[in-house]
């Protein structure tokens, strides 16, 4: 799955007129860069959820042919259903009992993804999260063996679970936008309301399901969020041309 829903803000005014999924860098827009990667990788059936400007993906994708390969559309434009609704609305697409990848639209990275998968299907877990030892004030809190514990913003103190008032010990990694998810997700997430956030969900279920990080080998990644992120883009797209053809 890969989220293009999102209302791009930090990348106004481009995303005035268009949706962040179709900001092109190097000639081509975001979410042409992920599929190919995705399709690179072996994967050949994507949904694409969408919300802001969502024609505009969708005649992009038929534009081109769906790239050869099967991708369908979850339609979120009455309503953004943050990430953890987007995934439960597209459900069904997940039918076969197989784990499943979501990918931001926003992130570029060098990560091998059958790495992580393979990884993820060794580890048993219900997600596989990638991150990386990178500056940020939120992390997400692992234990020497990268089970996830918890999370904290370190500008506010504020600290999920509510009753988790001890970081010393633990791994303070950022997030990188890439995960690997079991389908069992589903059946926790049946009592929820139809718009919460991934990451809540996951750090209400710490305590009683196996969360997992992947640090990649020698791993560089880039959120694609702000103006002033682009050329450097660029560069990355130019530089890492084996990952992005």
């Amino acid at each position: 799955m890969i989220f293009a829903a999102g209302l791009g803000t930090r990348l106004k005014p481009l995303t005035d007129s268009i949706p962040k999924a179709l900001v092109p860098i190097n000639r081509k827009p975001l979410l042409q860069l992920v599929i190919e990667k995705l399709k690179k990788s072996g994967f050949d059936e994507i949904i694409v959820n969408v919300h802001h400007f969502p024609d505009q993906i969708i005649d992009f994708l038929k534009a081109n042919n769906n790239f050869g390969i099967c991708i369908e559309v979850s339609d979120e434009r009455d309503r953004l259903l943050d990430t953890g609704g987007g995934i439960r609305k597209a459900k069904q697409f997940f039918d076969d009992g197989k784990p499943f990848l979501v990918h931001n639209v926003d992130i570029l990275s060098d990560v091998d993804l059958q790495d992580l998968y393979q990884q993820h299907l060794a580890a048993n877990s219900l997600a596989t999260l990638v991150v990386s030892r990178r500056d940020t004030f939120r992390y997400l809190l692992f234990n020497d063996g990268l089970r996830l514990n918890g999370w904290i913003n370190e500008k506010t103190g504020e600290t999920k679970p509510v009753m988790f008032d001890d970081i010393s010990g633990f791994n303070k990694l950022a997030f990188a936008g890439i995960q690997v998810l079991s389908p069992c997700v589903f059946e926790l997430m049946d009592n929820l309301d139809a718009k919460f956030p991934i990451m809540d969900f996951y750090l209400s279920n710490v305590q009683t399901q196996v969360i997992k990080g992947f640090i990649p080998t020698d791993f560089h990644m880039l959120d694609v969020g702000k103006l002033n992120v682009l050329d450097e883009a660029e560069r990355f797209v130019t530089d890492k041309d084996n990952d992005y053809p």
